[in-house]
């Protein structure tokens, strides 16, 4: 009997390390589930570990199970509501419907990549044969000028919305540190924010396209004028978060900290750099999320009023069109901007948590 206890205890006793193991990776793993809106998986390990099963797959249908069963209740409800009601465009459709209009805009996409590479094709044979016949004069390279797809509209709104967001940050983030650091110019901004601020993107834009249309009589550019105009518009929209959010970080650093840089007689550089940027990143980054999320809606808004390349011009040129398919598709259009939107907010959320730590504590 002494000697299974023996033999017995060294296994168990290994058996419980690796336990101990897995649960501390399961643990340290957890933030970056949250962060990636996964918040349901680490209960799920825990209970595929042993850890009490029956709470852990609570908490899982709790994070999971709820929030599936009202995207299911809604859209019963949407199905069952939908015939109901008549629009200028025919009855609202369901989800059925909007599906297979998701997937006919796939099969068009696919169908438009065929005949661009077709083209492409064709083009570079016709170029190889009057090299050969010694004609190089005569080549001619030239894009396809299809219709866009609908994925080329979604990959134009976002470049457009990530340009203006870069400017946007460009701009908002020193205002702000400046503004943080100094009450007189704090002081001097506060009435211009206030005032632009609440300005809608409407209101910015025929100005917005009157200087950039200037602009180009007079110098050929390198962006088109419809993407400037849109993204400089969701510039002007978007800084505002930041930069309020910026200063308000800055302006709350811990005032011993300033007292240390001025005692190390630390240059303005090095105590922006090394203190005020650090101390302040937490409020910057939920500047940035916010900012994000204000031009990723004014974005839509800018490319529907201006009829510029993008998710809003396929919406009002569907509302245009006013064909049997067209609401079904303005749908797709909606639940696209929404998820896209909702993937913008997370994939910033990930980058303060990588910078900051402050969302994986």
């Amino acid at each position: 009997m002494t000697a299974v206890t023996d033999t017995t205890l060294p296994e168990d006793a290994a058996r419980e390390a690796r336990r101990s193991r897995l649960f501390t990776r399961i643990n340290s793993a957890e933030p970056w589930f949250r962060v990636l809106g996964l918040s349901f998986v680490p209960p799920l390990l825990r209970a595929a570990a042993g850890d009490n099963p029956r709470a852990r797959m609570r908490e899982a249908m709790q994070l999971l199970g709820v929030p599936l069963l009202a995207i299911i209740g809604f859209l019963v409800l949407w199905a069952q509501l939908a015939p109901q009601f008549e629009t200028s465009l025919g009855a609202i459709p369901g989800p059925a419907e909007v599906w297979e209009q998701a997937g006919t805009l796939h099969e068009d996409a696919a169908r438009k990549a065929e005949k661009e590479a077709a083209f492409l094709e064709r083009q570079e044979a016709r170029n190889a044969k009057l090299v050969a016949a010694g004609h190089g004069d005569r080549v001619k390279w030239r894009d396809y000028t299809g219709a866009p797809s609908y994925y080329d509209q979604i990959w134009t709104s976002l470049q457009t919305v990530f340009f203006g967001f870069l400017l946007a940050t460009l701009v908002a983030v020193p205002l702000g540190i400046l503004c943080g650091l100094s009450q007189t110019a704090s002081a001097a901004f506060n009435p211009l924010i206030q005032i632009f601020k609440p300005v809608s993107p409407l209101a910015w834009l025929p100005i917005v396209t009157m200087v950039v249309s200037a602009a180009y009589a007079t110098n050929d550019g390198t962006f088109s004028k419809a993407f400037l105009t849109s993204a400089i518009t969701v510039t002007l929209c978007s800084l505002w978060p930041t930069l309020i959010n910026t200063a308000l970080g800055v302006s709350s650093i811990d005032r011993d900290l300033v007292n240390v840089s001025r005692v190390l007689k630390m240059s303005t550089w090095s105590k922006i750099t090394r203190l005020v940027l650090p101390s302040a990143l937490p409020l910057i980054f939920t500047g940035l999320r916010l900012s994000l999320g204000v031009g990723w809606m004014v974005l839509i808004a800018a490319e529907m009023l201006a009829q510029n390349p993008g998710l809003g011009k396929f919406v009002w040129d569907e509302f245009q069109n006013g064909s049997s398919d067209s609401l079904a598709r303005i749908m797709v259009a909606v639940f696209t901007i929404g998820i896209i939107g909702f993937v913008l907010d997370r994939m910033m959320y990930a980058i303060q948590a990588a910078f900051t730590h402050s969302a994986t504590r």
